[in-house]
């Protein structure tokens, strides 16, 4: 099954068509609403589902990375999953996308896991409680899906792209500046002051008209990132590289060769500490962080393997339900 990417243009995902012209070429629906957290900000959220809606086979909950968006590059993801019979869901973080809070500020990753939580409880309560569920999220996000499995005893199947275990060397603020982190961070914690070796764009999209279109996004702004949320992304890794070995929940992780963004190394020491019995790595010599940005074969390649999983505990816990 093509993944929608290949319809997208440089200035559109959707090409030249409307969005409700391209759910129809697809066969899915939309749905979308705000939703109040407990700290008063309005967070956008959005679903897709397969038609017929008879025709559902589980459900999918998203999480998009750091500075992304669920209606841009993750909205054809999820068209690509409910085209093949997931219901499938996304919220905006704060500061992201269409959600209120200050622009790419996570200055503390644990109220945002608890907004995905509840908003992906309550859309897998739409559906029959016997349907499967899994998490795919995409670079910080990954980190995010970590934890939230984590979190919880009844945990959704786990499949990551570019999972943030890790901050690579290549990416990360030159010495000494990351040492420095903790001072910025308590005196000005908004400030923009951290140095990336090249923009996140850049080093993430390998194919030129989609690291094009990935700037297109109204709602992407492309700046350094601030204090605290920068030591925040660092501690996040630390504590993750701490649990992994807490990690019980089925996975499957899939991550660029050359991921200059979120080091690959730390996906392996993923896989090999989890206490998961069913688990799953796959790096991909030569891609880079986002696998959607790879030329048209190796997209097909990527997300044809993360279809096949899916589709595989799928159909194992249809059999074992009815067992």
């Amino acid at each position: 099954m093509v993944h929608p990417v290949a319809e997208a243009n440089e200035r559109s995902p959707f090409g030249d068509l409307t969005a409700e012209e391209f759910y129809a070429r697809h066969s899915v629906s939309h749905g979308s609403e705000f939703i109040t957290n407990p700290r008063g900000l309005k967070l956008f959220t959005q679903w897709w589902l397969p038609l017929p809606p008879a025709t559902v086979t589980g459900t999918l909950a998203l999480v998009h990375g750091f500075t992304g968006e669920s209606s841009w590059f993750l909205q054809l993801t999820a068209i690509y999953f409910a085209k093949a019979g997931f219901a499938t869901c996304a919220i905006d973080h704060q500061g992201h996308g269409f959600s209120d809070g200050l622009i790419a500020h996570i200055p503390d990753i644990n109220p945002v896991v608890d907004d995905c939580i509840a908003f992906f409880d309550e859309f897998r309560s739409r559906f029959d409680p016997s349907l499967p569920s899994f998490l795919y999220s995409e670079s910080l996000g990954g980190a995010i899906a970590l934890l939230i499995t984590l979190r919880l005893r009844d945990s959704p199947e786990n499949v990551s792209s570019g999972a943030m275990c890790g901050i690579s060397e290549k990416f990360k603020p030159p010495w000494p500046l990351e040492h420095f982190l903790s001072i910025a961070a308590a005196i000005i914690p908004t400030w923009r002051v951290v140095p990336t070796r090249g923009s996140i764009p850049d080093v993430s999209f390998k194919v030129e008209w989609k690291r094009k279109l990935a700037l297109a996004s109204p709602r992407r702004k492309v700046a350094r990132p601030r204090a605290s949320t920068a030591q925040e992304l660092l501690r996040i890794c630390r504590e993750l590289q701490g649990r992994f070995e807490e990690v019980e929940v089925p996975f499957l992780v899939v991550h660029g060769g050359d991921d200059v963004v979120c080091d690959p190394a730390c996906v392996e020491e993923l896989y090999a500490r989890a206490a998961s019995k069913d688990k799953t790595l796959k790096v991909y010599p030569g891609m880079w962080h986002q696998l959607v940005g790879e030329p048209e074969e190796s997209v097909e390649l990527v997300f044809g393997d993360m279809l096949e999983w899916l589709r595989a505990r799928s159909i194992r816990s249809a059999v074992d339900g009815g067992a």
